[in-house]
């Protein structure tokens, strides 16, 4: 392993312990089926090759839901360049590490983040995640507390006669005026902003956000102002319904970043033969402001770590190439930075990338696994998952292949490498999102389906195993 994935910031030796038996338990009924059973929501009964079965028989969704229980559960929010993603890239590499594989951590600097983390006296529910954004152009590096008072639209007049000196004031956030909502708090006393987002149609629900303001960063805002997300934003206000509120706010400036994407391969015993080709599968581990990230994308994360593990031993003609790709959420940046520093004899020797992005949902409604092209056209990798689909008994499930971009598998195909991404999403579109999409609520509990995962990891591995030639 690469030196620089030795010194994570929490131990990963005792991490791996909490995943193995120590962290706090979750409920989720277990996948039990046979190698040719019916698989749930498929239609056939499976036809299996040799291959597929030395795969279908090792691949564990529990085994791999106890890494999923240290990325969302442990280690929270993956913010990108911050200290949780690093703290989650030395896991996943030490894991990686462990199991035999050689292990580069590949940096690369990503903007500054800011960050917020609301508490109360006696604790905030802890079903939530309660990480916010924090403004720029507002207070950073500092913390408040105080009364909550909800002021809804935030002009003079839904201010109570009493005050709110040295309170803290949720406000419904309108973007055009937010400079004036902040300036009214600012003159009324306020100890801090709380800005609350529209709520989306569902089932999309408001993601937790760092407001911009007009004031710069070298003049701030004197108070903090944060922005949660719409699931935080109904349970404040049901909390203050409730009974008094009080609530703490820390903000905290994060800059001078970097990201790591974590890449790994079997071992060498000699030099690259230009010559062999190499199949991938990756992943995202990052997530969003706000976001456990226990689906989005933990279980894209989990199958890959799950699918290096089973496909470690068994011989192939190609090279299997796993990765696991940093401050995705930001723009695809890690998985860009990747594909850049390739010259093009390694990008001809990639067959094709298997991307896994949003894979275990329980949202009821997401029954159809999709094929995203960023061209819109069939490749390598959507033509391995649709031939793993049909031995596996699933054909009628998985979509045509459809033109969609916003994952890793778009930075592949932009330059010619065939590559898709792979998830559970509604019947109709893959617009159609699980309600916890991207929100404090994308949780192990709430959005995390093993029987769905896997299938998933039945999908990949055969397809990434039949794609790399098993001998």
């Amino acid at each position: 392993m690469d030196s620089r994935a030795s010194n994570g910031s929490l131990s990963r030796r005792r991490m791996l312990t909490i995943a193995l038996g120590g962290a706090a338990t979750v409920a989720l009924p277990a996948p039990a089926w046979a190698a040719d059973d019916l698989r749930p929501g498929a239609v056939n009964l499976p036809t299996l090759t040799d291959s597929d079965r030395l795969v279908a028989k090792r691949v564990s969704a529990e085994r791999a839901l106890k890494h999923l229980k240290v990325l969302s559960q442990d280690i929270g929010p993956r913010i990108g360049g911050t200290r949780s993603e690093r703290t989650a890239a030395h896991y996943i590499a030490g894991v990686l590490d462990d199991l035999g594989y050689e292990v580069e951590l590949q940096p690369f600097a990503v903007a500054d983040k800011f960050l917020a983390q609301l508490d109360a006296p006696f604790g905030l529910p802890d079903d939530l995640c309660w990480q916010a954004g924090a403004s720029p152009h507002a207070a950073l590096d500092t913390r408040v507390r105080g009364d909550v008072v909800d002021v809804g639209a935030g002009a003079p007049e839904n201010y109570p006669a009493s005050g709110v000196t040295g309170k803290i004031v949720l406000i419904d956030y309108v973007a055009t005026t937010r400079e004036q909502l902040v300036a009214t708090a600012v003159a009324q006393g306020a100890a801090g902003v709380v800005f609350l987002p529209a709520d989306l149609v569902e089932p999309r629900r408001a993601s937790a956000f760092s407001p911009t303001l007009p004031a710069s960063e070298a003049n701030p805002v004197a108070i903090p102002v944060v922005g949660v997300a719409q699931a935080q934003k109904h349970r404040l206000r049901a909390l203050l319904a409730q009974r008094r509120l009080i609530l703490s706010i820390s903000t905290r400036a994060h800059r001078g970043l970097t990201s790591h994407n974590v890449l790994a391969e079997a071992r060498r015993r000699g030099p690259v033969d230009p010559a062999r080709p190499v199949v991938m599968v990756s992943a995202h581990y990052d997530s969003v402001i706000g976001a456990p990230g226990a689906n989005d994308d933990g279980s894209g994360t989990v199958l890959t770590m799950e699918v290096a593990r089973v496909l470690r031993k068994l011989p192939t003609d190609a090279t299997l190439r796993f990765a696991l790709w940093g401050s995705e959420e930001q723009g695809l940046i890690g998985s860009r930075y990747y594909v850049a520093q390739l010259p093009q004899a390694e990008r001809d020797r990639i067959v094709c990338v298997y991307q896994n992005d949003m894979v275990a949902t329980s949202w009821d409604p997401a029954t159809r696994y999709w094929l995203l092209s960023f061209t819109g056209q069939p490749n390598a990798a959507t033509d391995g998952v649709t031939a793993a689909a049909i031995r596996l008994g699933y054909q009628p499930q998985i979509s045509p292949v459809t033109l969609r971009g916003a994952s890793d598998h778009q930075s592949f195909q932009e330059v010619g490498i065939a590559a898709a991404n792979f998830s559970w999403r509604g019947e109709e579109s893959p617009a159609l999102l699980e309600p916890p999409y991207h929100s404090p609520e994308d949780t192990i509990a709430k959005n995390i389906s093993l029987e769905r995962l896997q299938v998933s990891l039945e999908l990949i591995g055969s397809a990434a195993y039949a794609t790399a030639g098993p001998r």
